[in-house]
């Protein structure tokens, strides 16, 4: 629609910001006025109008040679009451990082659960995830292990050794290894050296968008990314504490003989009458869950990771610190479970 104002000679726009004038036809701006004025051949008209903010833009009319205004934008301001809803605790309430990261563990770990028992696994990538977690990972879960025994051998020898209990010392290690030792200290190895890998590479995948490219190629990343990561920590965790046992108990053996003079065949024995299969089996169900908190906090901290290189870090540290945090406290809860009122092993430690 085209518009165009002849008054003769004079047009103008009384403004509070600006006056525009000109002869003929008129280039119009913004303006905000409340009052609009016409002099024409010693006439004066003056028109009450509301409030309004417009703002225009003159284009060239190439049909008759004119210009028009069209109106772009138009804001007023009337003397109506303003209709606006009120406003709730909840519309301006948003919930702490910490509050829906957990919630995050959650959910991840239910798809997980589903996508594995419908089978959706990719194999390939969960071998490799396999070999990095358990053979990889064997060296530095050993040697903790057997210098944690051999620093819980002196201590127990002394003592036990000042009480006239050297035949019970195999059998308190055995039990001291296998429930407690042997799964926490190769969930807390594992924890600091994988998890920390995977917070670290979904989080620079999240941030650097190639969750985001999964998706656009037809991949779930849960499928890809994060299941995978909980098979292998789940399957590797269970052999390395078997392993990690063995060898602990075969460094306090050794250093048991060696300086404080008790035989190796009494070490051996008495952790045979004290040791049940029991005992190994919950080891092992410990290390799975322990596989389990590790490998889901760690990737659902890489999932929700936003800032660049900055929150990159933070999440890879407080996947590492929430994942050590979870050990422990499921290892208090399934130590109540498995081991409420037990006390015929300790009897046959004597």
């Amino acid at each position: 629609m085209q518009t165009a104002f002849q008054l003769h000679p004079i047009i103008f726009f009384s403004s509070r910001k600006n006056s525009i004038k000109s002869d003929g036809w008129m280039k119009l701006g913004g303006w905000n006025s409340s009052r609009l004025g016409v002099t024409a051949r010693g006439e004066s008209l003056r028109l009450l109008a509301p409030i309004h903010k417009t703002r225009l833009f003159v284009i060239s009319n190439t049909d008759d040679g004119h210009q028009y205004a069209p109106v772009l934008e138009e804001d007023s301001n009337t003397n109506h009451a303003p209709c606006s809803e009120p406003e709730t605790f909840f519309s301006k309430w948003s919930p702490p990082g910490y509050l829906w990261r957990g919630l995050s563990v959650l959910v991840l770990a239910g798809q997980v659960i589903i996508r594995t028992l419908k089978g959706k696994v990719h194999w390939r990538n969960t071998l490799q995830q396999l070999e990095r977690v358990g053979p990889k990972s064997v060296g530095v879960c050993l040697l903790t292990s057997a210098f944690v025994g051999m620093a819980f051998t002196i201590q127990f020898v002394r003592e036990f050794t000042r009480l006239g209990l050297n035949r019970s010392v195999g059998g308190v290690l055995a039990l001291a290894f296998s429930r407690e030792l042997s799964p926490v200290v190769t969930s807390v190895v594992v924890a600091g050296r994988i998890g920390s890998a995977f917070a670290a590479e979904l989080g620079t995948m999240q941030v650097s968008e190639q969750t985001d490219t999964l998706r656009v190629l037809g991949s779930n990343p849960v499928d890809y990314l994060v299941t995978p990561r909980v098979i292998a920590s789940s399957l590797a965790l269970p052999f390395l504490t078997l392993m990690c046992f063995t060898v602990g108990m075969a460094s306090s053996a050794l250093l048991a003989d060696s300086v404080y003079g008790i035989s190796i065949n009494i070490i051996l024995d008495s952790a045979q009458r004290a040791l049940q299969s029991w005992d190994i089996i919950s080891a092992m169900i410990k290390s799975q869950v322990f596989g389990m908190i590790i490998s889901i906090v760690s990737c659902a901290w890489g999932v929700t990771t936003m800032g660049g290189a900055k929150g990159v870090g933070e999440s890879t540290t407080s996947a590492v610190v929430i994942s050590l945090v979870g050990i422990f406290m499921a290892d208090f809860a399934l130590s109540y479970c498995f081991f409420q009122g037990a006390g015929d092993s300790l009897k046959n430690c004597v």
